[in-house]
């Protein structure tokens, strides 16, 4: 299943919620020229991997090593999309071999989060209304 896909019957459905986030990691893989290892940064995260950039030559469905530098646990991966190639960059999408939620050390909002905007038409988290408490009181 391509995760990263914005096309099909299912592209707004989603296993996990992306967290745009920028998070320094080091990817080793066997690439055409042998074993590599790349530091870059995610682009984009969510609990069963990540979007990256790499140099590198990676293919569809490749197996790669991700090791985060916030995190010393080292993460079975497999590529998943190959996207476009910027200034000899190519945007790949890794899937994790196992969901690892807490990988990242965020909190991924809920599924029903959505901003809204307000007057100035600048995005902002939704507030609650204010909750009406019933108070008792005491006649003399």
């Amino acid at each position: 299943m391509n995760t990263w896909s914005n096309a099909g019957p299912d592209a707004n459905r989603r296993r996990s919620q992306r967290v745009i986030l920028s998070v320094p990691v080091s990817i080793t893989g066997e690439g055409p020229k042998g074993k590599f290892t790349e530091e870059t940064k995610t682009l984009v995260v969510n609990a069963h991997g990540a979007l990256i950039t790499l140099a590198a030559k990676v293919s569809q469905g490749q197996q790669m090593e991700l090791k985060s530098a916030s995190n010393p646990e080292k993460q079975s991966c497999k590529v998943v999309y190959i996207g476009p190639t910027v200034q000899g960059q190519t945007q790949v999408g890794l899937e994790f071999t196992k969901p690892a939620p807490h990988f990242w050390h965020v909190a991924f909002p809920p599924e029903n989060w959505t901003p809204v905007a307000d007057e100035g038409g600048t995005a902002k988290a939704p507030t609650k209304a204010p909750v009406t408490v019933p108070v008792k009181t005491s006649k003399p």
